[in-house]
């Protein structure tokens, strides 16, 4: 970790120039994502769009986690955004010379799912390097917070845009924001460098080895194999919420709807109205976290949210009110976000740090396979069922769940650490 007084700035504008870039990104995925869903209104179509965003993202994370532990975490992370501004730059001119075709938009999700799927290990491997480790759950919960502000700006903006401008001038914005959290992370950020004998030993053996001793020691390691079966099944369930779109198109989505003033939403400003109430759930749940610091006991404020998370799936299957319907989506954001943080610091503190990308990169890989698991059930299903039946089952699943954690004993002990472990001694064979 740099040790400096100025660790606080250091870690400020990292997260910042990161959650300019997220802006940009998740301005594009909405606005993909509802120009799909209003065009097709199909399940299979969501299932679609699930699985080209996470695919590549599943088969790309083993690679992505060796290159994290063993290169410049900094630099992969801008390469990683280049390339996915890269992709939309050239949807965005196809499009705008008139190449607009559904199975391009799902190309270009797909191409972005790759870039996501590098910079995603490197990233949260990076942030351990950077935060001291008693300050790790309030850091995680300041950048959840910093990220989902742009998270909650991006779909108010999207949904607004998309209403009326055409979807590739939306993607233009996705090039302009990439390039500015580059240049902060290029220019302003200070990051250690990685070991050179890392860096010089390389080859296609060494690659499938080190990703193999990764995987050993997260199959051996008593909590990570755990958490990969809690995060497996989590990823499974609440990917019926990825169905939320969908749901708004069908049960409020016929003509204009008329609120005080006599002023019409269309379905497209209905969508944003519920993705920024998720939004600003998910913001409210990071600071909140950034100010407590939750429980003592991390496992305890993990699976209380865990619980939490399921009572919001539940109330959004159970709702017809769509104001009711949105206050359940706020709370979902917001237990969702106050659960990473401690989620994530857990995680950190407890893999050793020569296998930090590795495991970031394994627990990508599951969660994103899960949830595509989860979609080509949910998506198909929910042609023939209706979505709130759906969401009603998973999210009694989850609080079933959230309550099993809360009095498991390898949790509470992972949740009490409180050290980043440095080495692991068993785990010495793959270097």
């Amino acid at each position: 970790m740099i040790s400096s007084t100025k660790w606080k700035l250091n870690v400020a504008l990292f997260m910042i120039g990161q959650g300019i870039t997220l802006f940009g990104s998740t301005l594009v995925y909405f606005a993909v994502m509802w120009h799909i869903t209003i065009q097709t209104q199909s399940g299979i179509m969501m299932m679609l769009i699930m699985i080209a965003g996470m695919l590549p993202m599943f088969l790309i994370s083993p690679f992505a986690g060796v290159w994290a532990d063993r290169y410049n975490k900094k630099n992969l992370i801008n390469i990683s955004d280049a390339f996915t501004s890269g992709v939309t730059l050239i949807m965005a001119l196809m499009f705008t010379f008139g190449y607009e075709l559904m199975g391009l938009l799902l190309l270009c999700l797909a191409a972005r799912a790759v870039g996501q799927g590098i910079q995603f290990p490197a990233f949260n491997a990076l942030i351990p390097e950077l935060v001291p480790d008693e300050k790790l759950t309030r850091i995680n919960g300041i950048n959840s917070s910093i990220q989902m502000f742009s998270t909650f700006a991006s779909p108010a903006l999207g949904g607004v845009l998309l209403a009326i401008a055409p979807i590739h001038l939306l993607m233009y914005i996705d090039v302009v924001t990439a390039a500015i959290g580059i240049s902060i992370l290029v220019f302003f950020v200070k990051v250690p460098a990685p070991s050179k004998e890392k860096e010089q030993n390389s080859g296609a053996k060494q690659y499938i080895k080190e990703v193999r001793a990764g995987l050993s020691y997260i199959v051996t390691h008593p909590f990570l194999r755990k958490y990969l079966v809690i995060s497996a099944l989590m990823n499974f369930m609440i990917a019926t919420t990825a169905m939320t779109p969908l749901q708004v198109k069908r049960k409020w989505g016929e003509g204009l709807w008329n609120v005080l003033g006599g002023f019409s939403l269309s379905v497209e400003h209905r969508l944003a109205i519920t993705e920024m109430g998720y939004s600003g759930g998910l913001v409210l749940g990071g600071i909140a976290i950034g100010m407590w610091g939750g429980f003592k006991s991390k496992h305890l404020t993990f699976s209380m949210f865990t619980t939490l998370t399921g009572i919001a799936a539940i109330g959004l299957g159970l709702f017809d009110n769509f104001w009711l319907y949105t206050m359940c989506m706020a709370l979902a954001g917001l237990f969702i976000s106050a659960r990473s943080a401690p989620g994530m610091s857990i995680l950190q503190l407890n893999i050793a740090s020569k296998y930090m990308g590795r495991s970031m990169s394994v627990m990508l890989m599951m969660a994103t396979l899960f949830v595509q698991l989860g979609m080509l059930l949910w998506g198909p299903l929910s042609d023939i069922v209706e979505i709130e039946l759906l969401l009603v089952g998973s999210g009694i699943f989850m609080v079933m769940m959230g309550l099993v954690m809360t009095f498991d004993k390898t949790l509470k002990k992972a949740g009490s650490v409180t050290e980043r472990v440095d080495n692991d001694s068993n785990f010495d064979n793959d270097e």
